[in-house]
């Protein structure tokens, strides 16, 4: 065979054998891990720390969307409040219960969520994670966007949680991308869950409504939209959101809030249904709206 051909012949084969030995290197890191049925993915919207000692139509939604879910063996939270530079994930036994916000009562800075960590599933979650190095983070524990939402969801803080933090100097594309890469966990009977807000811009929060289903017509125009793309599966317009005008430019003014609903679309597939509940506005710039994917 002449040189030419040959090295043709090479490229040509090249990238299905890296394929299949990536392919065959994930699968080694999670046949650890036992096989079953498919989990959902959760995005919840968290809105205020307050959620966590409120009973309210949003915590009952947290509530009703676990009791159709098997317990999971552990959770996996993309939250709006851990950006960092890199990506890291939480990889301690005990994750502390972290309050990190002021001015609230004290009842909430009492709440404590002492659910177990998983250096298991950390180590598991980095080594999934090809794109980007990932690195074992022994000191943030769980913030409020992790506990405030699954404190109502499994009470008795008996499931294993950990978090993966945003990378504040990656695209919504590669974010997106990043996400992907978790699929496999979700057989494995990981529920992965994206804790945000949809619509949030707490500089125009009308602090009088702040309790009241009232959203500002731009965020109601602009949350309308995101949930017609999500449910047409449109996740194009989703990560390219900053192009979608005014509605969306006041909706997501920076995008901790909002990535983590990336995250939870990016784990999607083709049999998935999709459901859309505590889908209601608040003081005006905020929404509630959850998603449930499968």
């Amino acid at each position: 065979m002449k040189r030419k051909a040959f090295l043709k012949t090479v490229m040509a084969i090249a990238p299905i054998t890296f394929f299949g030995m990536k392919l065959n290197a994930l699968n080694k890191i999670t046949e650890t891990l036992e096989n079953t049925p498919k989990m959902p993915a959760l995005f919840l919207g968290h809105g205020s720390p307050m959620n966590a000692i409120t009973e309210n139509e949003f915590v009952q939604g947290f509530r009703t969307v676990s009791s159709g879910i098997e317990t999971p063996k552990a959770i996996v939270v993309v939250s709006a409040h851990w950006e960092t530079q890199g990506t890291r994930v939480t990889a301690m036994e005990n994750p502390s219960t972290i309050h990190d916000f002021g001015g609230f009562p004290k009842a909430l800075y009492e709440v404590q969520y002492p659910a177990p960590g998983s250096p298991e599933l950390a180590r598991t979650t980095k080594d999934l994670i090809q794109s980007t190095e990932v690195l074992l983070d022994d000191k943030w524990g769980l913030d409020h966007g992790a506990w405030s939402v699954i404190r109502h969801m499994y009470p008795k803080a008996d499931v294993p949680l950990i978090q993966l933090s945003l990378d504040y100097y990656k695209s919504p594309k590669e974010h997106y991308e990043l996400a992907k890469e978790l699929a496999q966990l979700r057989e494995k009977g990981i529920l992965i869950v994206g804790s945000g807000n949809m619509v949030h811009n707490l500089s125009m929060v009308h602090w009088q409504k702040l309790n009241e289903n009232y959203g500002y017509d731009w965020a109601n125009e602009a949350n309308n939209k995101m949930k017609q793309f999500i449910l047409d599966g449109n996740h194009k317009e989703l990560i390219s959101y900053s192009k979608l005008g005014k509605a969306f430019e006041l909706s997501i003014p920076t995008p901790e809030h909002y990535l983590p609903l990336l995250y939870a679309l990016a784990l999607q597939d083709k049999k998935d249904e999709i459901s859309i509940f505590n889908d209601e506005p608040v003081g005006g710039s905020l929404t509630m709206t959850s998603v449930k994917i499968g």
